[in-house]
């Protein structure tokens, strides 16, 4: 590229110019996390009656256990 050229490089998406940005981003990333896990607590509560024919739940909400260690052969 020469230096009278119009062509600009692009940035990185995870390049924060300021910190200003940063900050934004993380209180828009931790919005998005409270508003789908409100979404999902929603549903569920709105699934709780539900029942499959041998009573057990038919909604259920898996990943919240403690994190186990796996191994592959």
């Amino acid at each position: 590229m020469t230096s009278d050229s119009t062509i600009l490089p692009f940035r990185k998406p995870g390049d924060v110019e300021d910190p200003l940005t940063g900050i934004l981003r993380d209180g828009a990333r931790r919005l998005l996390a409270q508003a789908i896990e409100a979404e999902a607590e929603a549903f569920l509560a709105a699934m709780k009656g539900e029942r499959l024919a041998d009573g057990r739940d038919r909604v259920v909400r898996h990943g919240l256990g403690p994190v186990r260690e796996i191994q592959t052969g």
